[in-house]
């Protein structure tokens, strides 16, 4: 790239001649190597599939092309949720995370950037449509999916913040990091891919919006965009529909549309990659490149109109499968790691790299036995690492639980209870596009997998607790409110759906708790009737 853009000074063509010797040092013997510092670069919203082939056809992505070259990539990494705040739970400072233990064991630590592991700006409509999602109405929560260019041929810096964020930890590395005797562990959180406010819809929409500047849009290989095929709604799956309605994309789009949608968002990828870039080309202008462990990932993919939708809440590959590249002392390089692994085993990766005493009760496994092909039963008391991810999700924009279990070629994904909505099974090896449902073709595969699942996660009874969780929380939000309800209500991000017919929904809220409250009576009087029936019991034994 130019002078002046991404990369900086040093030149995109500089970093990519690294090659191995000159890029970093071979590291010594385990026991006397010196602990490396780590760099942990967490974007939104990128699509784990732009990470190797095919998918990586569609755009230029040279910073990634780096680590994969330097380093190693994961070809089926996937979040433990698709959804921006569970996903990035590990940081939450409310419990002991891993960048806690790493201070505590000598590491000196810093982030900069996206954290969000509680809660987004819009996280009441968020909640209020996640509690909502059993009551009988359909309302779209967001702006119709919408492309905006902006700025000229020249103009790298779109997303203003994320590079300021870039900004402040290149520095941090040039002015502090460098001097640092100790190791550093060094988070930038990205909002880039992430689409965009749309403010055309009203303030209180949601993201809709995917845009860029003609210099980020030139890194697209229209040709290679793939145009996705799309069920006819009445064919689709009911969870699908309601997704897919809900995110205001059961309307008409052209074909020019959907690639343009998707070229605005590969090009978003495009700019997150040359913040990337501005942090491999620090660590090596200061040589703490050879020294530091590099690891880029993402909360979560985007759907990009794949399956009639876009955003992420769904566990179709666009949006469950996430990019996992790492790079640095210790770590093979130009390696392909198909295990299936998950977003929980950063953790555990983390305390290994520190040598920290990985604790068992971790949902995931380290990667480091796989990044350095070591046997893992030696390495983790755990034993080897099972051959399933798990990922799930009770979120808004989905009127369901759901739950994924990806193992080999198959991916199953329930529902709720396991009976009140049909599952989905897919052969990502013969459909990589998961356009056909086989769980009807395979019911011995449905119930392997699904006994498998309920011997991880009882989820029947997760999804009880979630639907309970919903009315209370409502409630309790609801009463909150007093008097200001209504109107609080018909502003969130249905507000366009809702103002034309509120009291229509405000009814259909009614419903749905009086029914809560006739259960709550039923089950009152049965607990009394059997009570008084034991009693009847007990008497006609005595006489």
């Amino acid at each position: 790239m130019r002078d002046g853009g991404p990369l900086g000074r040093t030149g995109l063509a500089l970093l990519l001649m690294a090659a191995g010797a000159g890029a970093r040092s071979r590291p010594a013997a385990h026991g006397d190597q010196s602990r490396s510092n780590v760099v942990l670069v967490a974007c939104d919203s990128l699509d784990g599939r732009l990470t190797f082939f095919p998918g990586n056809q569609t755009v230029n992505l040279p910073s990634i092309n780096f680590m994969k070259r330097h380093g190693t990539v994961f070809l089926n990494a996937y979040t433990n949720s698709p959804i921006c705040c569970p996903s990035r739970a590990g940081l939450d400072p409310d419990y002991v995370t891993w960048m806690d233990l790493m201070e505590k064991h000598g590491y000196r630590a810093q982030k900069f950037g996206k954290l969000d592991f509680t809660s987004g700006h819009h996280s009441v409509s968020n909640r209020v449509e996640a509690w909502t999602r059993d009551v009988n109405f359909l309302l779209r929560q967001e702006g119709r999916p919408m492309v905006k260019l902006t700025g000229h041929r020249k103009q790298f810096r779109v997303m203003e913040t994320d590079w300021q964020n870039t900004d402040k930890a290149v520095n941090w590395i040039k002015q502090e990091a460098v001097n640092f005797t100790q190791p550093f562990i060094l988070y930038l959180g990205l909002n880039l891919p992430h689409p965009y406010p749309s403010p055309y819809s009203g303030e209180n929409f949601g993201s809709s919006t995917f845009l860029t500047s003609p210099y980020w849009l030139e890194k697209v290989n229209y040709e290679a965009i793939k145009i996705p095929k799309w069920s006819s709604l009445s064919e689709m799956h009911p969870v699908d529909y309601y997704s897919s309605y809900t995110k205001n994309c059961t309307g008409e789009f052209s074909k020019e549309e959907v690639r343009n949608i998707r070229a605005f968002y590969y090009a978003m990828c495009a700019e997150t990659d040359a913040m990337l870039g501005e942090i491999i080309s620090t660590l090596r202008d200061t040589g703490l490149l050879g020294k530091t462990i590099i690891i880029f990932t993402a909360d979560h993919g985007e759907l990009a109109m794949e399956h009639r939708q876009f955003y992420k809440m769904s566990m179709y590959e666009g949006s469950s499968h996430v990019p996992l590249l790492v790079m640095g002392p210790g770590v093979r390089e130009q390696q392909q790691i198909e295990n299936v692994v998950s977003l929980v085993d950063i953790y555990p990766t983390m305390l290994d790299i520190a040598r920290i005493p990985v604790p068992q009760n971790l949902s995931g496994y380290s990667l480091m036995p796989l990044l350095c092909e070591k046997v893992e039963s030696e390495t983790s008391p755990k034993g080897p690492r099972p051959s399933w991810v798990l990922s799930e999700f009770h979120g808004c924009n989905v009127n369901s639980s759901v739950y994924m279990l990806r193992t080999g070629k198959w991916k199953y994904i329930t529902y709720s209870d396991g009976s009140s909505v049909p599952p989905q099974l897919f052969d990502l090896t013969g459909d990589p596009d998961e356009l056909t449902n086989v769980a009807i073709k395979f019911p011995v595969i449905v119930h392997s997998l699904d006994k498998i699942l309920r011997s991880i996660v009882n989820y029947p009874k997760v999804s009880s607790s979630v639907h309970e969780y919903n009315k209370e929380q409502f409630i309790n939000w609801k009463q909150s409110l007093g008097h200001n309800y209504s109107s609080v209500i018909a502003n969130l991000r249905w507000h366009q759906d809702w103002l034309k017919d509120p009291k229509k929904y405000e009814n259909a809220i009614d419903k749905w708790l009086d029914a809560q409250i006739r259960r709550e009576v039923l089950c009152k009087d049965y607990e009394v009737e059997r009570v008084c029936f034991r009693e009847y019991q007990v008497i006609m034994k005595k006489i």
